[in-house]
């Protein structure tokens, strides 16, 4: 880091407050979750992985706040590495659930009765653990580079992409790769948004009503602004290789969404399902 600087601490007093709010209010909502809400539902085990996601960024923000703070690195290269792996992985994972959840909100919206197959527990935990397992191995080769490019590079330090490398094929990969990740999530989410709203506009069948449309809606824009707020200008930014004047600022805006996500939780699992069951057709809605 070029010398400690007044924005520097600006940045490191952003996290700080990210981290004060994010950790207490994703470990309660998570407490919550496994406490109160039935981990049968797969809305419920759809939450508690993004809540866990959330977890391990806001554990780790403090390093980071000691990063900018001082403006010194005093651990090594593959704490760093490890620590911005996670703050990387928080952004693919949260807006993959976060889309999950959107998805399994759609289906039973929109067909009540055909996806009961479909949102089951099981399948939740399946594709929650299917997840993990792709972010882990995605991470292998991201890890590998910036741990190289923190070692050879001289104008480099923590937290902060080599710039000698950025005409690194494997670099380019991986940010075209996030970018068109990023764009097929916001395009999932604008379709489920639709297709909800319109769904919802119309008269729905016995098998399927809502109590709190308003609650319903909220989710989704809620989605739509974590999204297209908190995540895609981040990546857009590397990709179009502007990521030097912008870093700062939109790594912070990208930390904000573990801060957002508890209030998901809130309008989601707030009993706004209308429990019906029909003497033909019995269905509760999770």
């Amino acid at each position: 880091m070029e010398g400690l600087t007044l924005a520097h601490t600006v940045y490191a007093v952003v996290f700080g407050a990210i981290m004060v709010l994010g950790l207490p209010l994703n470990a309660v909502s998570l407490w919550i979750l496994i406490r109160r809400h039935s981990l049968k539902s797969s809305n419920a085990i759809l939450m508690v992985n993004l809540a866990f996601s959330d977890l391990l960024l806001a554990f780790s923000l403090p390093m980071r706040i000691y990063f900018y703070s001082t403006g010194t690195w005093t651990f090594s290269v593959g704490t760093c590495t490890w620590l911005t792996m996670l703050f990387r992985n928080n952004m693919r994972s949260s807006s993959i659930f976060i889309t999950f959840i959107s998805v399994d909100r759609l289906l039973a919206v929109v067909y009540p009765l055909r996806s009961r197959h479909l949102r089951t527990s099981s399948n939740a935990w399946k594709s929650a653990i299917a997840v993990w397992l792709i972010l882990m191995v995605v991470t292998i080769p991201g890890g590998v580079m910036f741990s190289r490019g923190l070692n050879s590079c001289n104008d480099s330090t923590c937290f902060e992409l080599p710039r000698c490398e950025w005409n690194n094929p494997v670099k380019i990969v991986l940010l075209y790769s996030t970018s068109a990740f990023l764009l097929i999530v916001l395009v999932v989410n604008i379709v489920s948004t639709a297709l909800v709203a319109w769904t919802l506009s119309r008269h729905l069948s016995d098998s399927a009503q809502v109590n709190n449309k308003v609650n319903v809606m909220l989710i989704y824009v809620m989605n739509l602004i974590m999204i297209i707020v908190c995540f895609l200008p981040l990546s857009l930014a590397l990709l179009f290789n502007s990521w030097k004047p912008a870093r700062y600022p939109l790594v912070c805006l990208t930390s904000v969404n573990c801060c957002l996500d508890p209030f998901l939780y809130y309008f989601s699992l707030d009993a706004f399902w209308k429990k019906k069951v029909s003497h033909k057709n019995p269905a509760v809605w999770n």
